[in-house]
């Protein structure tokens, strides 16, 4: 949250971002066409839920539901609303999508806000190179209707119409800071902290006491590779290590990678994407072992979505989804340089 928040609604103040606001109007009419148009059915669901989401590093709002004769029992605010929109794939839905409004405490800055708009898309029966298809079609067709020439972020353009990057995580750590990553991950499912400091040592970047080998694999990250993504033209990042999947499943024939990309502009992330994963056991050991790593970098934890697992066991379809920031999507079009510009109202 801006510290520049208070007194938002002072006209002089609120003109300065009409512009940005009218944009925001005109590339949410782009997104209902272009899902319509493809026989998606947009949908509504509970931003209240018995777990928030089990990222290790997403901090959620906690609060509690008190009904009629009942005590209370405790609730959060999604942090996304995957959980959901998947257990409607299990009922039926096959074309899916939602702009939600999400929450996530303890994010605050240039292009993040504690609330802000997702826009998440499933697809049964359809791959993650599916959901790529997706992406460079709807991007063109949101800059079309906001009327720009390009996306721009800090001083980076990117151009959907011109051709997409495409490149794997290894090919990108091999690209930009001469790292044979999955050389760190003998053992796919336990990469080696040891082995990928001493790859990061020519560029300088080394592990913090109790950093893990994710802790280094962002480090390195952020600043070599994501400032790369993305200028001139978007950037599929792809096929992330087996031990980041998430929600994502294991890529047919190669143990090491999951079915997860990333979408780049102008080094901005933009959005994340996977190959689902179908297997209810499967998912259960991921979420068993998201919830240690919260427990023991944060000391807090949230609980299994034990409904969401029942609906995995009882028959997801084969199918991918995606998770697309509607805010900073307007930001990019717009060129505001902070999200604040294009909420029509903050967080105060």
């Amino acid at each position: 949250m801006s510290a520049t928040s208070e007194g938002w609604w002072r006209p002089e103040r609120f003109a300065a971002k009409r512009k940005h606001l009218e944009m925001r109007a005109r590339i949410l009419d782009a997104i209902r066409r272009f899902f319509a148009e493809r026989d998606f059915v947009e949908v509504e669901t509970p931003a209240l839920q018995r777990s928030p989401g089990l990222e290790p590093h997403l901090m959620a709002f906690a609060t509690e539901l008190n009904e009629p004769g009942a005590g209370p029992r405790p609730m959060f605010l999604h942090t996304s609303p995957e959980f959901a929109m998947k257990k409607l794939l299990v009922a039926g839905v096959p074309r899916l999508f939602q702009l939600a409004r999400c929450f996530r405490n303890g994010e605050s800055g240039r292009a993040h806000h504690p609330e802000f708009t997702m826009l998440e898309w499933y697809r049964a029966g359809a791959g993650y190179r599916d959901l790529m298809s997706d992406c460079e079609a709807l991007l063109r067709a949101c800059l079309d209707a906001a009327g720009a020439a390009h996306f721009t972020w800090q001083g980076s353009t990117a151009d959907p119409a011109r051709p997409w990057t495409y490149i794997s995580v290894a090919e990108a750590f091999a690209r930009f800071c001469g790292i044979d990553l999955l050389a760190t991950a003998p053992d796919p499912l336990e990469p080696r902290i040891e082995r990928l400091a001493k790859a990061a040592q020519p560029l300088g970047i080394a592990p913090h006491d109790g950093d893990s080998w994710e802790d280094l694999f962002f480090r390195i990250f952020l600043e070599r590779i994501e400032p790369e993504l993305g200028s001139g033209a978007p950037a599929i990042l792809y096929d992330y290590p087996i031990s980041m999947a998430a929600l994502a499943r294991a890529k047919p024939g190669d143990p090491h990678l999951a079915e997860r990309f990333e979408l780049y502009v102008g080094g901005l992330e933009l959005a994340n994407a996977f190959g689902e994963l179908t297997d209810a056991g499967a998912q259960r050991r991921r979420f068993r072992a998201d919830q240690a790593k919260k427990q023991a970098r944060y000391g807090v934890t949230y609980p299994i979505d034990e409904d969401f697992l029942a609906a995995l066991a009882h028959g997801m379809p084969e199918s991918a989804g995606i998770a697309l920031g509607l805010d900073r999507l307007v930001m990019l079009a717009s060129g505001a340089p902070h999200i604040e510009d294009v909420l029509w109202a903050p967080v105060a």
